[in-house]
């Protein structure tokens, strides 16, 4: 059975008395011209993209009481906007929508184009300024159609993914499917926020072509069904991947999560509520590198892996101090509340379970969110090294992303009051 957790929410310090909640979705296609280098593995270097095996979208979902505004975006691409595309969308949709908290969550597709460099097709017209202006209005045009809306949220176990990483027994897994489901209040499906967390690298390596992967199925089914937006938000994903039963393909693993989505789905009702508030917390931190990204034969040695424009654009971001994004968000309603925390990094997995068992709220994990500063391993995978856990991959100081958990939970706390 599904754990049904709310229908409630708990918003921001300044919604009006008994503020109803207000939903809107939209969604725009993301799809570049082709011939551009594909993100996600190393061994391709930058041979371009030579056609599209499936569209790629954004996706948001505006939640609003009173003044109060949250976007949840979901990408269909690698990772979440770099650090100056997210100080231009935050801007725009501020001054455009009111909408002054985004958490926009890359899928993590291995199909999808790299949005690094800014000199392609051409630099003055470079794909990334045209994503950065469809971010903005996809966000502005949800808030422009938020309406009273119900709401239901739920969770599920569900057994689609693996541990790639560990090395030993017992190995962490979040295998928690959430859905959050708003409608209309005659009932009309509004948007259906889907949360799993699995790498989507089911499709061949090989393959060419742009793909949302098996996120794309997911949501074209789920969307299929209920005639509402369908947004996935990837999870605590850096040591997990995708495990379908059966066939090992996009189209498994999407078709086998929409399944298990609807299930649930099937089970909820969604309610209205009031004395609704959302509330958030932004913290940027400041950690050493464990890579020296000066030494210039470590460069070379980055490029000659990857390819050089790739790695200039991260020498930029790491040069002047390792510095990771949080956002914490609370909303909450009647006594009953829920979290939204997103990292912008791979999170391992065992990092977002142990928030999510400290929070006193129930509490949903977000990986790849506003930005991107490669993987943030346990201390426990530190040690392990291995890709994913060693220092080529995830910079970040060891014991970095146990602080930035640490903070989110200290940020739900003091939303609530607590501390």
């Amino acid at each position: 059975m599904a754990a049904t957790l709310a229908a409630a929410f708990h918003m921001a310090a300044f919604a009006s008395p008994h503020a109803g909640l207000l939903a809107g979705a939209a969604a725009v296609d993301i799809t570049p011209p082709t011939g551009f280098p594909m993100w996600g593995y190393g061994d391709r270097h930058d041979s371009p993209s030579v056609g599209v095996l499936d569209p790629l979208y954004a996706k948001a979902l505006v939640l609003q009481s009173g003044d109060d505004k949250v976007a949840l975006v979901g990408l269909d691409l690698g990772r979440s906007p770099t650090r100056d595309a997210m100080a231009t969308i935050r801007a725009a949709v501020a001054a455009q929508a009111g909408v002054e908290t985004v958490m926009i969550v890359g899928s993590h597709t291995h199909h999808g184009p790299v949005i690094e460099t800014e000199s392609w097709p051409t630099p003055e017209s470079p794909y990334v300024r045209t994503l950065e202006r469809e971010l903005i209005g996809v966000i502005v045009e949800a808030a422009a159609a938020t309406t009273s809306a119900h709401v239901a949220v739920a969770t599920r176990e569900v057994t689609l993914n693996r541990n790639r990483h560990w090395k030993g027994d017992d190995p962490p897994i979040d295998r928690e499917l959430w859905v959050l489901h708003v409608t209309t209040p005659d009932g009309a499906a509004i948007a259906t926020l889907v949360r799993y967390s699995a790498h989507p690298t089911l499709e061949a390596e090989e393959r060419m072509e742009y793909s949302a992967e098996y996120p794309g199925h997911l949501m074209r089914a789920v969307e299929s069904a209920t005639g509402g937006v369908c947004v996935f938000m990837q999870g605590a994903a850096g040591d997990l991947s995708a495990a379908p039963e059966g066939e090992r393909s996009p189209a498994s693993m999407g078709g086998q999560l929409a399944d298990a989505t609807l299930a649930m789905l099937a089970e909820l009702t969604p309610v209205a509520v009031e004395d609704v508030r959302i509330d958030s917390r932004e913290d940027d931190f400041a950690f050493d590198s464990r890579v020296d990204w000066s030494n210039r034969l470590i460069v070379r040695a980055y490029s000659e892996a990857f390819y050089p424009g790739i790695v200039e654009a991260y020498v930029a971001e790491f040069e002047g101090g390792f510095r990771p994004h949080l956002t914490t968000v609370l909303l909450t309603a009647s006594g009953l509340d829920l979290a939204f925390v997103g990292v912008s990094g791979e999170l391992f997995c065992d990092l977002g379970i142990r928030l999510a068992r400290l929070s006193p709220v129930p509490t949903m994990v977000f990986g790849y969110c506003n930005g991107h500063q490669l993987y943030f391993p346990t201390i426990e995978a530190a040690a392990m090294g291995g890709y994913g856990g060693g220092p080529e991959v995830a910079p970040i100081e060891v014991g970095g992303p146990e602080a930035m958990m640490d903070r989110a939970l200290v940020r739900i706390l003091e939303m609530r009051g607590d501390l």
